[in-house]
């Protein structure tokens, strides 16, 4: 059986990972969950998988939690800023399935692997802010990080078994998102309702926001940078419409290698926490023949420039990645709350990007540097705007 932290248990993959342990109980044991919101929903998930330790960022929030768990027993309840971090390196869990969504993400990455714990890893972030650090963490021992996003679990599996050296490139799949095929001017119209109805996926707003601009896309290159050692440019992205290929690996005699499956998170997610076993999955079969057809389009670079941001970012590596994701989640949220255009957020980036002095990625201490000054910066950039 296998003791599973969950952080980001209220998200979207936390609570789809949840629900992979509530179909395969004999496998898997919650002894740890963090969260930020949803307290509703984090108290259902107390009473019902019943972890011996609990963490919650917000003070208040926990005090209220206390209150309302008056009779749940033998849990205890973390709080403050550190708190996921202390819960990930005091619970006796095997595997940290790290769910939380941004930068925020990395600490508690790293505490996983610093403890002797497998970390799964659906928070992005982590690898793109700070990879140097978590792949050194992880050296000589690849399988304590097992990547959840459904793209790099489809490319574990398409380079499995295979000898590196034959390796061509990997390709990378994207849906397109809710704009595919508009042009620069119409998206520069596009609404935040607009933004946020994701034609493939549910995820949580900012994630959602990152597929509408495809900067999610230039994230995923950067992790498959680091969890399969790869230079950029053996790392292509291809638009498919269907989101039933995820993944493809091509060799040097010209075979390709995909991996097909129906666009749900609980396949990866189970993938990862079950790993290297594959468990019955719940997932819907695919019917190829009523698919009929899977088709691909180039990706559109023009109108959809934060992909080649991001190659730009990950080329230049030291501490750029840190700042391109730093000043794309503040964009991000400014474009939430309706102070910019869909398409000033990778203008804000690029901004930002030309104006940084990387520094060598020595500590968490240079990320932290890195992080801040791209943030203020990126808020300046928009106020002016």
């Amino acid at each position: 059986m296998r003791a599973l932290c969950i952080l980001g248990s209220t998200g979207s993959i936390g609570t789809q990972a949840l629900d992979v342990v509530r179909h395969n109980p004999d496998r898997f044991r919650v002894v740890g969950l963090a969260a930020g919101a949803n307290q509703g929903l984090l108290i259902g998930q107390i009473r019902e998988f019943k972890p011996p330790i609990v963490a919650i960022a917000d003070e208040d929030a926990a005090q209220e939690l206390k209150t309302q768990l008056g009779g749940v027993r033998g849990v205890q309840i973390l709080a403050g800023p550190e708190a996921t971090e202390t819960l990930v390196r005091e619970s006796d869990a095997d595997m940290v399935l790290n769910a939380m969504v941004g930068a925020a993400g990395l600490a508690p990455s790293l505490a996983a692997l610093q403890s002797g714990k497998t970390l799964a890893l659906a928070n992005k972030e982590s690898l793109v802010v700070g990879g140097e650090l978590i792949m050194d963490l992880v050296k000589g021992e690849p399988d304590r990080l097992v990547p959840v996003d459904s793209e790099h679990s489809a490319l574990a599996q398409c380079l499995r078994g295979e000898r590196r050296e034959d390796l061509k490139r990997v390709v990378i799949t994207a849906s397109g998102g809710p704009f595919r095929g508009w042009t620069r001017t119409e998206l520069a119209k596009a609404s935040v309702k607009e933004a946020l109805a994701h034609p493939t996926w549910s995820m949580g707003p900012k994630i959602t926001i990152d597929s509408a601009t495809l900067m999610n896309k230039g994230l995923e290159v950067i992790e498959a940078h680091y969890l399969f050692e790869l230079d950029y440019p053996m790392i292509d992205v291809v638009v498919h419409p269907e989101s039933v290929i995820h993944g493809i690996a091509e060799y040097t005699d010209g075979s390709m290698i995909a991996q097909l499956a129906a666009a749900d998170m609980r396949l990866p997610i189970q993938l990862a926490l079950g790993y290297p076993d594959r468990l019955p999955a719940g997932i819907r079969e695919l019917d190829l023949a009523a698919l009929g057809r899977l088709t691909f389009e180039p990706l559109d670079r023009e109108a959809f420039p934060a992909v080649d941001l991001a190659y730009r970012a990950g080329r230049m590596g030291a501490t750029y990645p840190a700042v391109l994701n730093a000043a794309n989640e503040v964009a991000v949220m400014a474009f939430l709350s309706g102070k910019i255009r869909l398409i000033q957020i990778p203008e804000v980036v690029a901004a930002v990007l030309d104006e940084h002095q990387g520094a060598a990625v020595v500590s968490e201490v240079s990320l932290q540097r890195a992080d801040r000054w791209a943030r203020a910066r990126a808020a300046e950039i928009l106020e002016a705007r």
